[in-house]
């Protein structure tokens, strides 16, 4: 029996689009980062860029668990001497860019490389509920109804605790 490997011409990609409103962000990176992969089909090949095309509005109203916010620190380098930067995800949720925190969390679930770098060309990332691609007609994933823990609440006795 030989194993199934996807030629690119058999490979069909699908648009998702998802509301990260009140959604934790590695929880929702690691689906999208799945989705992405194309990890969620039986025609899933490892070298071949088969995943799907997701775009994610909202992306400013995710959620960190604990003290991430203030204590998780991305850092990047200049290239000139000291020019080590650093900056949390607080900051780029209430900067120009709060994109960023999903975008960094999706792209360190997907492999380097340039397989990892045409996947992640795959992600769109929006601000606000908007975005231009309803020509493609996108199908929701409600993520949110995939597992309870991927909301921000619990169910304790009946009432909403805020994690």
């Amino acid at each position: 029996m030989k194993t199934y490997t996807a030629r690119a011409s058999e490979i069909e990609k699908k648009w998702v689009v998802i509301d990260a409103t009140g959604l934790v962000v590695g929880r929702l990176a690691t689906i999208i980062a799945n989705l992405l992969r194309g990890k969620h089909k039986p025609t899933y090949t490892p070298h071949m860029d088969c995943g799907d095309n997701v775009i994610v509005v909202n992306a400013e109203k995710i959620l960190l668990t604990g003290n991430k916010a203030k204590d998780k620190v991305y850092y990047w380098h200049t290239g000139y001497i000291g020019g080590i930067k650093e900056r949390t995800p607080a900051e780029y949720l209430a900067g120009k860019t709060p994109t960023k925190v999903v975008e960094k969390a999706v792209e360190r679930m997907v492999p380097r490389g340039p397989l990892g770098r045409q996947q992640m060309s795959n992600l769109r990332v929006y601000v606000g509920p908007e975005h231009p691609h309803t020509a493609q007609q996108p199908q929701a994933l409600d993520v949110g109804a995939l597992n309870p823990k991927n909301h921000n609440y619990r169910k304790a006795g009946g009432k909403k605790v805020v994690v």
